[in-house]
């Protein structure tokens, strides 16, 4: 399978990714912020073939990549292709992402957002 995201492989690091993502949390959205933290946890277990690993990278450094179809900085709107993006790379892996990577990125979604509505995290799972 070839990764339409290859590009933005190197837009990816931990660093990068845990300073946007805590940054732009609100802006972006629950929703948009568990898919990136499904990924990324998904990214971290042993289990997860090199070839997923490789879809991670590139969807997560779209997510990072500080210009892409549609600019972070307008609100809502600015976070829809991100979700889209996203959204691409958690189907494309959905067998990686089991309860232990649901359960860490859910507690980090709780040190980012006191009150969120389950709904949105299971709307996400849901497309798994």
């Amino acid at each position: 399978m070839k990764n339409p995201f290859q590009p933005y492989i190197k837009q990816f690091s931990e660093n990068k990714f845990w300073k946007k993502t805590a940054h732009f949390a609100k802006q972006a959205g629950v929703k948009t912020v568990y898919s990136a933290l499904l990924l990324f946890y998904a990214y971290r277990r042993k289990e997860t073939p090199t070839w997923a690993k490789s879809i991670v990278l590139g969807t997560l450094g779209y997510f990072l990549a500080p210009f892409d179809a549609l600019p972070d900085l307008t609100p809502i709107i600015g976070y829809t292709d991100d979700l889209g993006v996203l959204s691409f790379g958690l189907v494309t892996i959905a067998c990686y992402i089991n309860e232990g990577v649901r359960t860490n990125a859910r507690k980090q979604l709780g040190r980012w957002f006191k009150d969120y509505a389950e709904e949105d995290l299971l709307e996400v799972d849901s497309k798994l």
